[in-house]
């Protein structure tokens, strides 16, 4: 008997780990849209309701990642390694995470978003987190590996564009002649935006892990 067929033996029948994730990989993906909408805004209180949205997204993802690890706890089998389950579990709550603190650095800094980059990296961040909720829905029985492979070539190639979009735009900041107060906020929104990218990737590479293991 082969070793797929041994681990098929004795995987869980629950799908309470593949619920979980998939519904972190929604919050994902819905962050990285709110996000592209609190970039496109300019009025201050709309953008201010739409990071309120992110607030109650955020806090949901980090319930339902603990819920991710309180079922490790209870489970002595699982789907596919534990170390697996706890660095995906952390790599999608942290994308959420980091959307959710750019746009309230926007918001709290008040800084006008109409910003070539700030869009562009919005963009970027938008079908990033598209691509992560499409490799994480295929975990669950990991017969289109290619849908999976494509996601996580695209994820990679998007961390790639924002950071050229990322010196470009802090290039462009300090060649500007703005004040060194409104350089430094807009840095730091940059270099936050620039960390959901890598974030996405990190989740890529667990799930690139995953699969290697047992596709």
């Amino acid at each position: 008997m082969g070793l797929n067929s041994i681990l098929k033996i004795f995987t869980p029948a629950s799908t309470t780990f593949y619920e979980l994730f998939e519904k972190i990989a929604e919050n994902v993906s819905r962050s990285g849209s709110l996000l592209k909408q609190v970039i496109n805004e300019p009025d201050y209180d709309k953008r201010s309701k739409l990071v309120q949205d992110l607030t109650d997204l955020e806090h949901h993802s980090d319930e339902l990642t603990h819920n991710v690890f309180t079922e490790l706890s209870r489970n002595f089998i699982t789907p596919f390694d534990r170390e697996d389950i706890h660095y995906l579990a952390t790599s999608l709550d942290d994308i959420v995470d980091y959307t959710y603190s750019a746009a309230k650095k926007i918001n709290f800094y008040r800084v006008n978003p109409n910003d070539t980059g700030f869009q562009k990296m919005a963009e970027l961040i938008e079908q990033g987190t598209q691509h992560v909720k499409t490799a994480v829905a295929e975990l669950r029985n990991m017969k289109k590996i290619r849908n999976i492979t494509e996601a996580l070539v695209k994820i990679n190639s998007i961390e790639n564009q924002a950071d050229d979009v990322f010196d470009m735009s802090i290039e462009k900041l300090f060649n500007s002649d703005i004040d060194a107060k409104e350089l430094i906020k807009r840095r730091d929104i940059y270099q936050v935006m620039e960390t959901v990218t890598d974030k996405c990737e990190d989740a890529g590479n667990v799930i690139e892990s995953i699969i290697i293991k047992y596709a």
